[in-house]
């Protein structure tokens, strides 16, 4: 399939043209602002699909909303027509088309031109009226909040933030791109509005507390829950904007003579990972713990785990080494240590399921062998 994408060099123009290549077996086209008059009708002429992404949002003069919106979306389908093909076409429109203002009434204008083209052609015709797009590779300080903000968080520069409560609807690019694909495919649906989703109904302020948040994280190693929804494409995004000097960062190293001792991550409610290492011979722990748990993997070396009821008195011995994949996990009311039994250094990676909190350590001092 020769496939045209409209605005190729834009953020989900960029977005959308990686995908495709990743799906393989199309031939992509991409229109840009240098694309002459001569070259769009060539490229239009063979195309199996267009996405129209081309747009203006942010001009000097309100004027060009309408020559480069409506406009240039007339040249496109007088152009489709001259073909004397019924192309499908998908336009990234917006969700102010409803509205009547300069920007919003250069999309609806676009739109109709659009559905006149599909209705006298036969030819398939999507609107996806989009709310504010974000995610990687949107152009800051120029028209989306959530790019300057990471822009800028990100590279410790401030930002402003006129009105806190003023509500934001947000789509993440990724899901955007998915709904166009789709359009592709042989289940496509009818010619129409097509939703794309979710939308995510979030306030200024909070985007820019939260993003202030994950640029915290590097000093507090306290990560926010950013597995799913809108705080995991905020994070995906946030971090897209680091600049390549800060891809890496330095974590709190405490060390004595057994060894060394790093957190790496802290969550909010799931506790926290770090690691740790021992010298030949070194025994770590002889503690237990009356709620915590822990779970040792060894990463390298050869370990010896004791554990002994504080209670009963019964105990329990485990070896594993390095490259075993073995989890070992401590149990509340057990005490327990790891002894380095090997020749070379120990390392130990470790997940705790609460962070280690002094005014209540939970972790009473006693040796496994009394």
């Amino acid at each position: 399939m020769r496939v045209v994408i409209t605005g190729a060099d834009g953020f989900i123009g960029r977005n959308l043209r990686v995908r495709l290549q990743e799906m393989g077996g199309h031939e992509v086209v991409d229109v840009t602002r240098a694309t002459s008059a001569i070259q769009l009708v060539a490229a239009l002429q063979g195309a199996d699909f267009v996405f129209h992404l081309a747009g203006v949002n942010r001009p000097k003069d309100p004027q060009e909303f309408h020559h480069g919106n409506s406009g240039f979306t007339h040249t496109l389908v007088e152009a489709l027509r001259e073909s004397g093909r019924g192309v499908p076409v998908a336009f990234a429109s917006s969700i102010q088309a409803t509205q009547d203002n300069p920007y919003g009434l250069s999309k609806r204008v676009a739109e109709d031109y659009l559905q006149e083209y599909g209705q006298s052609t036969g030819a398939p015709v999507y609107l996806l009226r989009l709310a504010n797009v974000f995610g990687k590779w949107c152009r800051p300080n120029y028209n989306s909040a959530v790019a300057t903000f990471c822009h800028n968080i990100a590279r410790g520069l401030p930002i402003t933030v006129n009105d806190a409560a003023a509500p934001l609807r947000l789509v993440y690019v990724d899901d955007v791109a998915s709904a166009f694909l789709q359009l592709l495919a042989q289940t496509a649906p009818a010619s129409g509005h097509v939703a794309v989703g979710p939308v995510y109904e979030t306030t200024v302020g909070e985007v820019a507390r939260t993003l202030a948040e994950f640029a915290a994280s590097r000093q507090t190693l306290t990560t926010l829950r950013v597995g799913t929804g809108l705080m995991r494409a905020l994070y995906s995004t946030f971090v897209s904007y680091l600049p390549p000097e800060s891809f890496a960062y330095e974590v709190p190293r405490h060390g004595d003579p057994r060894g060394v001792f790093v957190e790496m991550l802290k969550t909010t409610d799931s506790g926290q990972f770090s690691y740790f290492t021992a010298h030949p011979g070194v025994t770590r722990g002889e503690h237990y713990h009356h709620t915590k748990t822990e779970k040792f993997l060894v990463i390298k070396g050869k370990a010896h785990f004791g554990f002994r009821h504080i209670e009963t008195g019964a105990t329990h011995e485990i070896v594993t080494h390095g490259g075993d994949a073995r989890i070992v996990e401590t149990i509340p009311g057990w005490t327990h240590n790891i002894t380095n039994v090997g020749e070379d250094e120990m390392i130990v990676m470790l997940w705790a399921n609460e962070i280690f909190d002094r005014e209540r350590p939970d972790t009473i001092a006693m040796k496994v062998k009394p």
